[in-house]
């Protein structure tokens, strides 16, 4: 069976050297990466239909910029590294939508990145990082 490493990815600077680091860890165990983008949404049972639809078009659209830009781009240089490697783009909650993935999926680790600026706001709601941490159902490398 193939080690599967899921690595949270959002293009920023921190979440490129988890890459790297999954890359080698991948490399190292012949194992494979699954790199997941996650886009925060949260559904609003109280807009109209029309609203709704127009919400989906944005939703597709999002969908489409983040394969495009950055998962199409991603895949090709790990892949061109020797590693195998698969891409998702998901809506949700980063840290549980990660979590559900890695359960899904078999992974026997996850990587994220963290960049340590985090504020007031992460103090008060909690950073990605620091859910994984908790929450996460294989071990979780979080890469500064």
């Amino acid at each position: 069976m193939t080690e599967v490493i899921v690595v949270g990815y959002d293009g920023s600077d921190v979440a490129k050297r988890a890459i790297d680091f999954a890359v080698r860890q991948a490399t190292a165990q012949s194992g494979a990466v699954l790199v997941v983008h996650v886009l925060e949404w949260s559904a609003y049972s109280f807009l109209t239909p029309q609203e709704l639809e127009e919400r989906h078009g944005r939703r597709k659209e999002e969908i489409e910029r983040a394969e495009t830009a950055l998962m199409a781009p991603l895949k090709q240089t790990i892949a061109a590294a020797g590693v195998p490697v698969e891409t998702m783009i998901r809506y949700g909650h980063v840290a549980k939508t990660l979590c559900d993935i890695a359960k899904k999926q078999g992974a026997t680790q996850m990587v994220v990145g963290r960049d340590g600026s985090g504020g007031l706001s992460s103090r008060v709601f909690g950073s990605v990082a620091g859910s994984l941490v908790q929450m996460a159902p294989v071990p979780c490398t979080i890469v500064p």
